[in-house]
């Protein structure tokens, strides 16, 4: 991954909380005002209406090269997509054949719950890993099955153990625009949001207001 995309606003869609408004014009308000990186997450779709939701994004972005759009679990999709990455959990693919997969140039991202999920993702060869998304800060009605969550103590001591070995971390699980500021403080190379910019009324408004939360991260 190329060290100047920038994660330090990353956008995880959630189609439901979009409704009515398509996850496409979601996405692209929120860029507008700020979001830096787009994940294509839908765990209801199929892999079809998964193929076109990224497509949808792609296109909406089209005029913004610089925002990576990565696809949630999906290798398939995303190679057909043309997305910049992949990004996967501790149950899905193994990651060293995701990164088989893309090849050497696409964005990997990890998901990791533990400091046991981060030393194993150091473990592995160098360039197979290129973010690790710290998960959950806090509990979130979004991925009920991540656990009850990690707290900032332990989102920082993490954050700083994945960059001292050549990783990015972000965060993700319960973060709003009053909580992002804290996140923001642990360390991290961005924070990820889901309801915060997806069930807001105003996209845009939302995503301005947590890039001013950060400002200090997407200073970096």
């Amino acid at each position: 991954m190329s060290p100047a995309v920038d994660l330090a606003l990353y956008l995880v869609t959630d189609t439901a909380l979009c409704r009515p408004r398509p996850v496409a014009d979601v996405v692209r308000a929120a860029v507008a005002g700020g979001v830096t990186a787009v994940q294509v997450r839908d765990k209801h779709a199929s892999r079809r209406e998964l193929l076109a939701l990224t497509r949808a994004v792609r296109a909406a972005l089209a005029d913004r090269p610089d925002v990576p759009v990565v696809v949630n679990d999906a290798v398939d999709v995303a190679l057909l997509a043309g997305a910049d990455g992949v990004h996967v959990g501790q149950e899905d693919l193994p990651v060293t054949e995701v990164r088989g997969l893309l090849g050497p140039d696409r964005l990997v991202g990890l998901s990791v719950e533990s400091a046991d999920d981060l030393a194993a993702a150091l473990r592995l060869p160098p360039g197979t890993v290129d973010v690790v998304g710290l998960s959950p800060v806090w509990a979130t009605p979004t991925k009920p099955e991540a656990g009850p969550g990690l707290g900032l103590d332990a989102v920082r001591d993490l954050a700083r153990t994945a960059q001292a070995g050549g990783l990015r971390a972000v965060a993700i699980g319960g973060i709003d625009a009053d909580r992002a500021a804290a996140v923001a403080a642990t360390g991290v190379d961005g924070i990820c949001v889901v309801s915060a910019v997806c069930a807001a009324p105003d996209p845009h408004a939302a995503a301005a207001a947590l890039r001013a939360a950060i400002a200090p991260v997407g200073a970096r």
